[in-house]
């Protein structure tokens, strides 16, 4: 397990602040705007163009205020008390591009900053902050038309109550008797069925990928893995089979009986970050006849021995940040084309372990799927 999943033991609740490069110290622009992650009417914390954040904390009565986001290693960001009772502070450095989960340290306690949304990461809701990117386009709330996220309450059996999913259906679902091809979309350890849609815009990125005619539409699930229950360090000891249990004899019976779906192996498909790239790789692996399309970003490989006498997969997709271990993925790839698989390969230029690496991964995954 070791040489195939290192990169499950960094998650994405924990790296806000550890995949910073060393840059030499350099004049900050003084053109600080309020994240668009705040609340409403909230004016910190403010990002500038090259990426520093800078926050504003009122807390008179304490003594000590730091930030977790920051370099890495170095204890976040310590902010400065002025006269009027507010701890101000800048990060060191500029952070990577795209979202990070963060909170205070006040006098010891850990608390959430009240200028921000909350967004669930580290097994409790945290505090979010965008730093806006280069290419955020694809994941840009723009004016075309838009499908719907949905919760739904399933049945289980295994674990003897309803259990939650929240399904994307594409734009246009409702009209006519079309039926979809399907995406399973697990997230991270310390997240939950959440993620992909607020942390990730999975439905954005489809909604302005279908608009571009990139790909055909289809639905995706996201339901929690039950990986939680692990704490950090202690990953070998999950059990894959009363998720699998779960995934496949209940949520995915209720999925095809309730939505549109083509209820077939060569139009379904799995995939996950990190801890839910590891299950996805289990699941895939002990049972090859029910998805057809798999997909590990920062979550692993596949060795063809690994395959090897399974029904074969239509495709195999590998991705990690390149600040993550990218040759990895590029070498694993390589390895299956050669062994006559359809795998392939992406690396995030300038992400490590976090959001922006997972948005790019499933931006360059849905126009292969279920081809």
């Amino acid at each position: 397990m070791k040489k195939h999943c290192l990169t499950f033991i960094l998650t994405a609740s924990l790296t806000a602040g550890a995949a910073w490069a060393q840059v030499e110290k350099a004049a900050i622009i003084d053109d600080f705007k309020p994240s668009e992650l705040n609340q409403p009417g909230q004016e910190y914390p403010q990002v500038n163009s090259q990426g520093y954040v800078r926050f504003r904390i009122k807390a008179p009565q304490a003594d000590s205020v730091r930030v977790s986001l920051g370099l890495g290693g170095r204890g976040g960001t310590k902010l400065t008390k002025n006269p009027e009772g507010f701890f101000i502070g800048t990060t060191e450095g500029p952070m990577d591009e795209g979202f990070h989960y963060y909170h205070l340290n006040v006098d010891g306690g850990t608390f959430n900053d009240p200028g921000t949304l909350n967004y669930y990461g580290s097994i409790r809701w945290e505090s979010g902050i965008e730093i806006p990117a280069h290419d955020q386009d694809f994941y840009r709330l723009k004016n075309v038309p838009h499908g719907h996220v949905q919760q739904i309450l399933f049945p289980s059996k295994s674990t003897g109550t309803s259990r939650r999913a929240f399904v994307y259906t594409p734009p246009g679902y409702e009209k006519g008797n079309k039926r979809y091809p399907v995406l399973y979309l697990q997230h991270g350890w310390g997240e939950d069925e959440t993620a992909w849609s607020n942390q990730g815009r999975a439905n954005l990125i489809m909604d302005n990928l279908i608009a571009d005619g990139r790909i055909e539409p289809f639905i995706i699930v996201m339901t929690y893995g039950m990986t939680n229950e692990v704490k950090m360090g202690k990953i070998r000891e999950f059990k894959i089979e009363p998720f699998q249990t779960v995934l496949v004899d209940e949520l995915i019976p209720y999925v095809d009986a309730t939505f549109k779906t083509l209820a077939s192996r060569e139009k379904r498909a799995m995939a996950g970050l990190s801890m839910g790239g590891m299950e996805t790789r289990m699941i895939t692996l002990n049972k090859p006849d029910v998805f057809g399309y798999y997909a590990l970003l920062s979550g692993g490989v596949y060795l063809p021995e690994d395959l090897k006498d399974k029904t074969k997969p239509r495709l195999v997709f590998l991705s990690a940040g390149s600040k993550e271990k990218p040759d990895g993925v590029r070498n694993a790839a390589s390895a299956l084309k050669t062994a006559g698989y359809n795998s392939v390969s992406y690396v995030s230029e300038g992400t490590a372990h976090e959001f922006l690496t997972w948005r790019r991964s499933l931006y360059q995954l849905a126009p292969l799927l279920f081809k």
